[in-house]
């Protein structure tokens, strides 16, 4: 496997990966699943991928951390964190079927791992959840990650201006027309959501900052 791009996370997410698959396989933190570093290298390998702007190791880092911010929300905060580290681990922009992929790429990894069928079922249905955002009511481990995920909305202006330049740049291979209607297609799917946050969190320090960001980037596609 070529060397990875070096950053500055990566030693600490190894680590990270090790512990949450122990917890969720049920095995001691100290004891070594069956081929965690092959597992841990080749998602890592994914996130570092160069077609990613956005979707990048510090995209996955920041989701990590807002997981652990939101871990008493959820019914099993490790299952969160697996789904995490496979949310956009397949990722190529001009394909519809990314989150299809990654969750068919957990389903193959977990077992290998020791994780029983119910929890890789679990992981599964996280990762798909991604697509729209969209958990239920009562879903508390699919409102902890889908919070998580969408965190970046709630940045500071100048970080949400970054984030929205990062995912152009993902696109780039797309006509401006063609892209400013699609993102505007996505704002609006996520400010017709009743709710952008769902844990008591999200809902209390980044749903009113969310929005704001998201109608001012909307306006902003409108008059280009």
């Amino acid at each position: 496997m070529p060397a990875l791009p070096q950053h500055p996370a990566h030693d600490d997410l190894r680590r990270r990966w090790a512990a949450t698959v122990a917890a969720v396989a049920g095995r001691a933190p100290d004891t070594a699943p069956p081929g965690p570093d092959r597992y841990a290298d080749d998602l890592l390998g994914r996130w570092a991928e160069p077609q990613r702007r956005y979707h990048t190791t510090d995209h996955l880092v920041a989701v990590l951390d807002r997981v652990d911010t939101l871990a008493e929300y959820a019914d099993d905060a490790d299952l969160v964190r697996l789904a995490a580290w496979f949310h956009d681990a397949v990722y190529l922009p001009e394909r519809s079927t990314n989150e299809e992929r990654s969750a068919r790429l957990a389903e193959r990894a977990m077992p290998e791992l020791g994780v029983d069928r119910a929890r890789t079922e679990e992981v599964s249905r996280l990762v798909l959840l991604t697509r729209t955002h969209a958990a239920q009511d009562g879903d508390a481990n699919g409102t902890v990650l889908c919070d998580a995920d969408l965190a970046i909305l709630a940045s500071p202006p100048d970080a949400y201006e970054r984030y929205a330049a990062a995912v152009r740049e993902e696109y780039g291979f797309v006509p401006d027309e063609a892209f400013r209607a699609g993102r505007a297609d996505v704002l609006r799917h996520l400010l017709d959501l009743p709710r952008l946050f769902r844990t008591p969190y999200g809902q209390r320090e980044w749903e009113e900052a969310a929005r704001r960001n998201a109608a001012a980037e909307l306006e902003r596609l409108r008059e280009s």
